[in-house]
């Protein structure tokens, strides 16, 4: 197929170098344009960029002299383009929310990584191996705000949620509902940012609270499990979940330590095992690029996973589980891992990309 032609806004940040990163080589998606704040306008990517490029790579050489583009001038916008990835998150909440929607409503479709529209009713919050479906409220949002033209925003959810959502799901899935879980979270110092948590406070230390995290944690799969409404999507209120939130001196790779409680039948170990293992959803049915072949993968060896031998299983895009045991207060208790940087940040937009072209919703 032809590549289609696209553009990042927020580029020069952490997320938007991922964006670069991933995307090189992608048989779908070649980028065209990069747009960053104010100070970065008209400066070469690679100037703009210069002191803070953060990745394993050289900046690549086809994105070095592209002139970098003011985020809110959207008239200045590469015609070629056909979707952003959206990677900024302005100083105001608000102001990121208005810029993403004036984007759809000149017809280009916004792929987000940025909290702003996680709770705007009408924007699916995907992650595609769970509610693939939620990309059907679309034509509701474009009802809704008047866009004619073919645009819209969907975004992903938070990367502290990213390693056990998918585990939860498929014993959902499989008829085993939850009732309560009990999360702790060892969230890598990759997750701030950069230049990120300051040294002194990491080196020698865990750091038992992150702003915000634990409210994403507990609220944010209520709307990823519920399901498309008439006017948006309505949360889902069946599950209770606590969580508490920490940072660790982790590079990247972001664990929890999950308890669950079902609601009437419990199943066996193996027989959890065995779902994990089956697990399988519509990224994978479409084959697409990002798509694990194995979006879950457990291990056996009670010392497993662990973010540094573990994070990049399939690419960076698997969850990794282990140490599933029966729980005594609970009924089951287990240990999960997911790369934050790759599947819970760019390389969850790249999937959410994916399946929105393969459905139809970018042309």
């Amino acid at each position: 197929m032809q590549k289609i032609k696209i553009g990042i806004l927020g580029a020069t940040g952490i997320v938007g170098q991922n964006y670069i990163r991933l995307l090189q080589d992608h048989p779908w998606f070649e980028i065209i344009d990069v747009a960053a704040s104010p100070r970065s306008k008209g400066k070469k990517y690679s100037e703009a960029v210069k002191d803070k490029w953060a990745q394993p790579i050289m900046i690549p050489e086809v994105l070095s002299d592209l002139v970098v583009r003011d985020v809110s001038d959207i008239d200045k916008i590469n015609k070629e383009v056909k979707f952003v990835f959206s990677a900024m998150d302005l100083p105001n909440k608000e102001d990121t929310r208005n810029v993403e929607f004036k984007y759809a409503e000149r017809g280009i479709p916004v792929v987000s990584n940025s909290s702003a529209n996680r709770w705007t009713a009408d924007v699916p919050m995907l992650i595609p191996e769970i509610n693939h479906d939620h990309i059907n409220i679309i034509p509701v949002q474009q009802k809704n705000r008047g866009i004619t033209n073919g645009g819209f925003v969907a975004v992903k959810p938070n990367c502290s949620l990213q390693s056990y959502m998918t585990p939860v799901y498929a014993l959902m899935k499989a008829g085993y509902d939850v009732e309560s879980c009990i999360i702790t979270t060892l969230q890598a110092i990759s997750g701030a940012g950069y230049p990120g948590v300051p040294s002194l406070d990491m080196i020698d230390n865990i750091v038992p609270y992150i702003g915000g995290e634990e409210k994403k944690s507990e609220e944010e799969p209520l709307k990823i499990l519920g399901k498309a409404g008439s006017s948006g999507i309505e949360n889902y209120s069946g599950i209770k979940i606590s969580a508490t939130c920490t940072r660790v001196p982790v590079t990247d790779g972001h664990m929890a330590c999950v308890s669950l409680k079902f609601k009437n039948k419990v199943p066996s170990i193996d027989k959890i095992k065995a779902i994990w293992k089956s697990f399988k959803s519509v990224p994978q049915e479409l084959n697409l690029p990002f798509a694990p072949a194995a979006p879950i993968i457990y291990m056996e060896n009670e010392n497993r996973p662990q973010p540094k031998k573990d994070r990049n299983n399939e690419k960076g895009m698997a969850i990794t589980v282990g140490r599933l045991h029966e729980d005594h207060i609970f009924d089951i208790k287990f240990v999960a891992l997911s790369h934050n940087t790759i599947r819970g940040a760019a390389g969850g937009g790249i999937l959410n990309a994916e399946l929105l072209v393969a459905r139809g919703f970018i042309k």
